[in-house]
């Protein structure tokens, strides 16, 4: 297993899911992933609690973010200082919509959107580092960006992260990887045109599985959307699903090739 102690500044080091229904959520990931939960008790937790495969944090869950806010994965890059994070939010055109809030003894975090409307996050570890585990099936494996600007973007999120800037060569199907310290640690891609204009912006959360096509039925079985079946990636095979609760996110499994 990949399991993690820590992540660099600019690695996308945690994913949680703001849910509008915490307890079908976790019945539904515990079937698909074989994930348990458990709940922080202390009454400020806001009712959040740490998914757990094998005994590691591999994602987080808590309420939607107020009433009328969808279920949605949240990615969470880490960094060294929140706040001066959310400065340079501001400055490349971005908005804070949380402002830098420590969290217990685990660390400090703030929510962001960036030019186009996607929401993002950050976090300054303290006690906790991120996933214990990645990369592995049943663990958090890439975070990709969908937008409609994409050049913006590319201006944005190296302002913000330093992210360095990898595209697909000529002929290539538009595709970015966000670089840090030389390695590819997320994608972004441009928004499909067919996609309703009332679809913002957004980041995707993909995770590993070792079995797609047992996993995607698995989803439709626990009342989940398949919103993309089956894509050829350089990754491995792809597939787009949402949970009972709408909230999307991705499945890949390894490339056997």
């Amino acid at each position: 297993m990949s399991e993690r102690s820590g992540y660099r500044s600019g690695v996308p080091c945690w994913v949680d899911l703001s849910s509008t229904d915490v307890a079908l959520s976790a019945r539904f990931y515990r079937e698909v992933f074989g994930w348990e939960v458990v709940f922080d008790p202390r009454p400020d937790s806001g009712g959040y609690g740490r998914f757990t495969l094998g005994g590691r944090a591999v994602a987080g869950v808590g309420p939607s973010f107020g009433e009328g806010a969808p279920s949605m994965w949240n990615v969470h890059v880490a960094v060294d200082d929140v706040a001066a994070t959310a400065a340079k939010v501001r400055a490349a055109g971005g908005g804070v919509v949380l402002e830098p809030v420590q969290v217990f003894e685990h660390g400090w975090t703030a929510a962001f959107r960036d030019p186009s409307g996607a929401f993002f996050m950050a976090w300054q570890a303290l006690e906790m580092q991120g996933a214990e585990l990645a990369g592995e099936p049943g663990a958090f494996a890439w975070s990709e960006l969908a937008t409609r600007d994409t050049a913006a973007a590319k201006v944005f999120y190296p302002a913000v992260f330093g992210w360095e800037v990898r595209d697909g060569g000529p002929g290539a199907v538009e595709y970015t990887e966000w670089r840090a310290g030389g390695r590819s640690v997320a994608g972004m891609a441009p928004m499909d045109p067919q996609a309703p204009p009332d679809v913002p912006p957004h980041w995707l959360t993909y995770f590993m599985v070792a079995d797609l096509g047992a996993t995607v039925a698995k989803v439709r079985e626990l009342g989940g959307s398949v919103l993309t079946e089956h894509v050829s990636t350089p990754r491995g095979p792809v597939a787009v699903v949402a949970d009972p609760e709408f909230a999307p996110f991705a499945l890949i499994a390894p490339d056997r090739r």
